[in-house]
């Protein structure tokens, strides 16, 4: 009997108009009620989305599972991390074939000595569909460890203190935490944020070891809602740095980690517009701050008088170096800078004023300030990569200018990155501004072949070029994988954030357009052959472009996308919108309404042929909430003239990172890969 093939039917969720009118405009949005995460309904809905999106991919079934021993297979599952030293111990975590998370160990004064587990995150996350560390500490004296855990993806904490000796965790339990944590010089004081109703980090609170967590005291709290604050160590331990930032600006508060009971100093009251971060180095403060310079500049301010009016300039702004991180030692300065693009590391001297570059051997490459916590040490690690280096840690005397590779990530299967290419191309835009695509491909690749275009341009974020070893399943199979550099993002500088948010951020779209057009122009692909991806802000960007120009795109992979996002701006109670004015502005101001109605990817969809399209969404989501894709691919299904398949996969234990646990995260990968392949006719 020949065998009949049926064809899924995608859900469709009921219509129930709502209406929302803002400013005289009115909208109807139908599917409103699915922010009703407490409904049955919605959960049924949800639940039946991925029924189908599972059915529909069905047939890539087989593609998926080899993607996935082949990502799997490029893994050295069972690894250690690059060790540290500090206070007599070296750190490392490691890694156990099959198991999911790492086990944080240390060794007493020689890697010789015997391990001691410190923390298994295996065994703490038995029992939990996710699990994530936001953060462990060691106490100065090594005696105990803090660290904060999410079993749900929402990332509200609980905080725990371990004692070493014993191997189990005290009484004291904190619930409810957020990121941000910094240790008292007593080793029984421990300072931790806490997040309000909208999950906006708000409150530093101050714990003593043995006693009820109702006896914790309030050490700051941020009332405007625009700001989040966080807490931590500077490096030379002296001093509890306490910031309070915005997106435009920020304000910093101190005391002396052997004083914790002292109320927070403050360095410099804050100022709209002005930003600048804090930390510690001898009879002074470092401050990198943007004031009097648009691309920063480093300055000096003593303990006594720390404010503005005491600042001296200890590296001035220079023409194309956005400088944004600092790594402080006690006789040097590493500081992380951007220029012609790349993100660079150059080392200040601080006892002979000398500045030198980190000279590294690519032409193009990534290169962050890496986690050596000795203050003393002349030796600075980083973290060095590009689009064909594999990961490395290195270790660079500042003083010889020596670099030493301590670890390089290891990729099982015979890598060699001398089978691909890697390119720097340029795009232009329709306002004749040149924008930047980082691109890597297996040597032999065909012209016109598929190609992956990635993109997010929010936030000063740079998507610098970074090696994954599980791209390589796609470049295998000829894909090219390419990055484009918009603007709204922080490659190219202050400026290049500036031309791409608020009332620019049509630039952010319009840059990736003209990036997809440019490299069909130059045959790298065809309209019919090019998927683009993007993640959150870069999901807001994926749904702008399509509905502006749905035929240049052959699919579409957004997740945890940002679309609905007038709405969301909209409501000063969802998490993060009030603070997030800076960066989109405030359509409760008319101007701004106007604007980002104009791009929200949610009110502008429309009848027309859009590409195939996989959209990912985490239910417990704080960032963007589950509801954003599950009404925009409601929506898209209503008005889509052709017969491309759009789907949506919501993860029902998780939340905006994805799965926790690295085998669920790669085979996550596997099956948007899986999803991408089998939309070009590539099923092996």
């Amino acid at each position: 009997m020949e065998r009949v093939t049926v064809t899924p039917r995608a859900p469709k969720a009921p219509e129930h108009p709502y209406v929302l009118e803002t400013q005289g405009d009115r909208r109807v949005d139908p599917y409103y009620w699915l922010r009703e995460k407490q409904n049955p309904e919605v959960m049924a809905y949800l639940e039946a989305e991925n029924a189908y999106a599972d059915a529909v991919t069905a047939d890539a079934r087989e593609l998926e599972e080899k993607l996935f021993r082949e990502v799997v297979g490029r893994v050295q599952e069972t690894d250690t991390s690059a060790p540290l030293f500090h206070r007599g111990w070296w750190h490392y975590s490691r890694t156990v074939q099959g198991l999911d998370y790492e086990i944080h160990c240390r060794r007493r004064g020689s890697m010789q000595s015997p391990e001691e587990v410190v923390l298994d995150g295996n065994e703490l996350a038995k029992g939990h569909g996710y699990f994530e560390l936001g953060y462990v500490e060691y106490s100065p004296d090594e005696i105990l460890l803090a660290y904060a855990s999410d079993v749900d993806g929402s990332e509200l904490h609980e905080l725990r203190f371990r004692d070493l000796a014993a191997g189990r965790d005290l009484e004291d339990s904190v619930p409810g935490v957020y990121y941000g944590a910094a240790w008292a010089a007593d080793s029984r004081t421990f300072f931790y944020v806490k997040p309000d109703k909208a999950m906006r980090p708000f409150q530093v609170w101050r714990h003593r070891l043995g006693t009820s967590t109702d006896d914790d005291v309030l050490v700051f709290q941020e009332d405007d809602e625009r700001f989040e604050v966080g807490v931590e160590l500077s490096k030379s331990e002296r001093y509890i740095l306490i910031h309070s930032d915005s997106h435009i600006t920020s304000e910093s508060r101190f005391l002396r980690s052997d004083a914790p009971d002292a109320e927070p100093e403050l360095v410099e009251p804050r100022r709209e517009g002005v930003e600048y971060s804090v930390d510690h180095q001898g009879d002074r403060f470092l401050v990198l701050t943007n004031d009097g310079a648009t691309n920063f500049r480093l300055m000096a301010a003593p303990l006594e008088h720390p404010g503005r009016a005491s600042w001296t300039e200890l590296v001035p702004e220079r023409p194309g170096v956005r400088l944004n991180i600092t790594d402080v030692h006690r006789d040097h300065v590493v500081l992380g800078q951007r220029s012609d693009g790349l993100q660079r590391l150059e080392v200040l001297n601080t006892e002979t004023g000398d500045l030198h570059l980190v000279e590294q051997p690519d032409a193009a490459y990534t290169a962050f300030p890496g986690s050596n916590p000795d203050y003393d040490s002349k030796v600075m690690r980083f973290f060095y990569t590009s689009l064909t280096a594999p990961w490395q840690a290195v270790d660079y005397d500042m003083g010889a200018r020596v670099r030493t590779i301590v670890k390089e990530q290891p990729v099982r299967g015979g890598y060699d990155r001398n089978d691909y290419v890697t390119e720097r191309l340029w795009a232009t835009a329709r306002d004749g501004v040149r924008i930047p695509i980082s691109i890597v491909y297996r040597k032999g690749r065909v012209h016109g072949a598929p190609l992956l275009l990635y993109g997010y341009g929010a936030y000063e974020h740079s998507n610098d070029p970074m090696f994954d070893s599980s791209r390589l399943s796609l470049l295998d199979r000829g894909f090219a994988y390419a990055i484009a550099h918009v603007r709204g993002g922080g490659e190219m500088g202050r400026e290049w954030y500036d031309n791409g948010k608020l009332l620019k951020k049509r630039n952010t779209f319009d840059d990736f357009i003209a990036c997809a057009e440019h490299l069909v122009a130059i045959g790298y692909t065809a309209p019919s052959r090019l998927c683009i991806r993007g993640r959150s802000a870069g999901g807001l960007l994926i749904g702008e472009v399509l509905n502006e120009r749905p035929d240049l795109f052959g699919c579409a992979v957004a997740q945890v996308p940002f679309v609905d996002t007038l709405t969301t701006m909209l409501d000063d109670k969802l998490p993060l919108t009030v603070n997030e004015y800076d960066e989109w502005g405030n359509p409760k101001e008319r101007p701004y309404y106007e604007y980002i109605k104009g791009y929200s990817p949610y009110d502008n969809v429309h009848p027309a042929r859009y590409p195939a399209m996989l959209v990912m969404a985490g239910l417990n989501d704080p960032r963007v909430s589950y509801w954003e894709p599950a009404k925009w691919v409601a929506r898209l299904r209503t008005v889509n003239q052709g017969d491309s398949v759009i789907l949506l996969k919501t993860q029902m234990g998780s939340g905006h990172m994805g799965p926790s646990g690295r085998y669920e995260s790669w085979r996550e990968e596997a099956f948007v890969m899986a999803f991408e392949l089998a939309q070009f006719g590539i099923d092996a």
